[in-house]
């Protein structure tokens, strides 16, 4: 079965989100998509698989939860903690987008209804795109390797900005957990769509271990 992971930071003391936020965002629903998955998968063929599995091969309900799962991890973890992008992101940044705060924050105040907006790598290309993605669907779907997230369903920002996307984005945009996307793109050029599944593995190692459907 899955699991809810655990935030990756204190939700009393993070700079975008409020403890509150957390409470409701990755309590209530975070933790829904978690018991929905493991309840549609029950007794269907996706029933020993791993997250990646199902998100690359799965329809309707199943994808849905699957993909939010996976969404709402890489979400927390762009946001775990202010950090520095290596020089080598930078660089490349700087190459691929004229301003990228700007292009970043302006793709994801403009995402109509709720979503998500992506900073993502395509392996066979080797380039940085900006991504938007409606209600569940993600970049892995279409092999681009996500490095970066923003959630702009409301439920992610209402609590602390009420309707001011806007305000909730440049907050996300100085807090971001450079680091992580730093290392999402080092493994990324190395792995490519193969360090999406190491990430999730990860995250999910309990799945992982039965995936075969051996009972190892």
């Amino acid at each position: 079965m899955f699991k809810l992971r655990d935030l990756p930071f204190d939700a009393k003391n993070n700079a975008i989100v409020s403890e509150k936020t957390c409470d409701y965002h990755h309590g209530k629903h975070h933790n829904a998509y978690v018991a929905n998955l493991n309840n549609l998968v029950a007794g269907t063929e996706f029933e020993k698989s791993g997250l990646y599995d199902i998100i690359m091969n799965a329809k309707g309900g199943i994808f849905n939860n699957a993909a939010q799962v996976y969404n709402h991890d890489f979400y927390w973890d762009s946001i775990a903690k202010k950090s520095e992008a290596s020089k080598e992101l930078k660089e490349a940044l700087e190459k691929e987008f004229t301003n990228f705060k700007d292009e970043f924050i302006k793709a994801s105040a403009t995402l109509f209804g709720s979503g998500w907006c992506w900073l993502t790598y395509d392996p066979e290309t080797k380039k940085l795109e900006i991504i938007q993605t409606s209600n569940a669907d993600t970049p892995v779907t279409q092999n681009k390797v996500p490095l970066l997230v923003v959630d702009v369903w409301e439920h992610a920002y209402y609590l602390d900005s009420q309707n001011a996307r806007p305000a909730y984005l440049e907050k996300f945009y100085e807090n971001i957990n450079w680091e992580f996307v730093s290392e999402a793109y080092e493994w990324a050029k190395k792995e490519g769509m193969n360090s999406v599944k190491f990430y999730i593995d990860e995250v999910h190692p309990e799945v992982k271990k039965g995936s075969c459907g051996c009972g190892c």
